[in-house]
C-alpha cells in the first residue's frame, strides 16, 4: 500500500487541483507523484481517478453569467444587515429575482451560507447526459456479448459499422464502449466485462505512462530488415511472415508467427528457447502450410533464431532480423503478441498449453474482423489469398 506522504491534506480537492491531477495523469505521471505535487493523501487521488475510469472529464469552468463566490460573500453579509432582495440585486447589479432564487434554494434567509451556497451551485451544475448505450438497449446488448466474447471494443464498432450500415441507432465508438466499461457510474456494462478486454486495468492510462522493454541480441550473418524487398515492406505480395517468442513464467515460451498481408496467425509450441529447438519446431510447422504461402520471415533479435542459415536451408525460408532494439519493425507481430495476452497472460506456464490449444487460441484471433482488413478476418482474408494463388 501506498504511503501517507508527508505534508499531506484530507480536505476536500477543488476543482482546480482536479483539473491539475487530471492534466498530470493526461502526460503520464503516476498516482503516487501526482499526490506529492498536490500536496494530498495519495488513495483521495486514486479515488478521483478509479471514479472517472481513468479516463480525464473536461475542464470545467463557471459560466460568465453564474454568480460568483464573491457576490455570494456580499448576498451573505446584506441578508445579515436585513437587506432586501431588490436592494441586494441594485448592489450586484442583479435582477431581484436572482437573488430571490438562490437565498431559496440555499435554506432561506436565515440559513444562507456563501461558501456552501458556491460548492451546491457547482455541484448541481453539472449536466451529465446519458450515453448512446443507455438509449438504445437492442445496441447494449450486441456490445455486451461481443466483449463476452472477447472482442474489442474497436473491433465491436467496425463490425457494427458493417453489419448495420443504415441504422445510425446500431453504431457506437471505440471510447463510447471504453468509458461505459470504466466509468461505472453510467450503469450501462457490467464491470465484469472489463476482465475480457485484452489488457487487464483498472482504469485506463495515458500512453504517455507506457514505455517498451526493447530486447537485444547478436545474430551471426543476420540480414538486416532494411535488405528486405519492397514487396515485402509494403505488404504487396501474400506469403511474408512476422515471428517472435512469447514469454511465460518460468521460462517457458510460445512462438507466434503473423501473415503480413492478412495478419493471419499461427503459435507454435516450443520446449524451450534453444535455437535447434525453436528452427524445428518453425520448420514443421511451416512445412504443413500450401505451396509457396511462406517465402520470408522477418523476427526480431532474439538468439533462439541464431542457426537462421540452417532453417532457411530446411525450409527456403528467408530470415530478415530487426535494427537492435526496434520490435516496432515488425508491427503486425507486436499488436498480435499484445492481442494473444488475453490468453496467454504473463504469469502463466506456457508449457502447460498443449498445441492443440494453441490452435484454438490462433482460431480465436483468425475469426475475430480486423479494422486494418476493412473489419474482414484474418481467416477469409487469407482463404481469399489461397483461391487466387491456386
Amino acid at each position: 500500500m501506498i504511503g501517507v506522504v508527508m505534508g499531506t491534506r484530507w480536505s476536500r480537492m477543488s476543482w482546480a487541483e482536479k483539473n491539475e491531477l487530471w492534466a498530470r495523469w493526461r502526460r503520464g505521471e503516476s498516482l503516487l507523484d501526482i499526490a506529492r505535487a498536490l500536496q494530498r493523501v495519495p488513495s483521495s487521488v486514486y479515488e478521483i481517478v478509479g471514479a472517472e475510469g481513468g479516463i480525464a472529464p473536461r475542464s470545467r469552468r463557471r459560466s460568465r453569467l453564474a454568480l460568483t463566490p464573491t457576490e455570494r460573500e456580499e448576498i451573505s453579509r446584506q441578508l445579515a444587515r436585513g437587506a432586501s432582495f431588490r436592494a441586494i440585486g441594485r448592489i450586484l447589479g442583479r435582477a431581484p429575482s436572482t437573488i430571490s432564487r438562490e437565498v431559496a434554494r440555499n435554506h432561506g434567509r436565515p440559513l444562507y451560507r456563501a461558501g456552501s451556497a458556491d460548492w451546491q451551485a457547482w455541484r448541481r451544475s453539472r449536466r451529465p447526459k446519458p450515453c448512446r448505450l443507455a438509449r438504445h438497449p437492442a445496441l447494449r446488448r450486441a456490445v455486451a456479448s461481443k466483449l463476452a466474447r472477447q472482442w474489442s471494443p474497436q473491433q465491436i464498432s467496425g463490425w457494427l459499422r458493417y453489419t448495420f450500415p443504415g441504422d445510425p441507432h446500431m453504431q457506437v465508438s471505440p471510447e463510447t464502449i471504453y468509458r461505459s466499461l470504466f466509468i461505472q457510474s453510467r450503469g450501462v456494462l457490467k464491470r465484469a466485462l472489463l476482465s475480457d478486454l485484452r489488457r487487464q486495468r483498472h482504469f485506463r492510462h495515458a500512453r504517455a505512462s507506457q514505455r517498451v522493454r526493447p530486447r537485444q541480441g547478436q545474430i551471426i550473418d543476420a540480414v538486416s530488415i532494411r535488405e528486405r524487398p519492397a514487396e515485402i515492406a509494403d505488404r504487396a505480395v501474400p506469403g511474408h511472415w512476422e515471428g517472435d517468442l512469447l514469454e511465460g513464467t518460468k521460462g517457458t515460451y510460445v512462438a507466434t508467427l503473423v501473415e503480413r498481408q492478412s495478419r493471419f496467425v499461427m503459435l507454435v509450441r516450443v520446449p524451450n528457447k534453444e535455437t535447434q529447438t525453436v528452427i524445428r519446431a518453425l520448420a514443421r510447422r511451416i512445412r504443413r502450410l500450401p505451396d509457396g504461402l511462406m517465402r520470408s520471415l522477418t523476427w526480431d533479435r532474439g538468439n533462439e533464431l541464431a542457426a537462421h542459415r540452417a532453417f532457411t536451408v530446411a525450409t527456403k525460408v528467408q530470415v530478415y532480423f530487426c535494427d537492435p532494439q526496434s520490435p516496432w519493425q515488425r508491427g503486425s507481430n507486436e499488436n498480435t503478441n499484445g492481442l494473444l495476452r488475453q490468453y496467454l497472460p504473463h504469469a502463466t506456464d506456457l508449457s502447460s498449453y498443449s498445441q492443440s490449444r494453441l490452435d484454438a487460441i490462433a482460431l480465436r484471433l483468425n475469426t475475430r474482423p480486423r479494422m486494418t482488413l476493412a473489419y474482414r478476418t484474418p481467416a477469409a482474408k487469407l482463404a481469399e489469398i489461397v483461391a487466387t494463388t491456386g
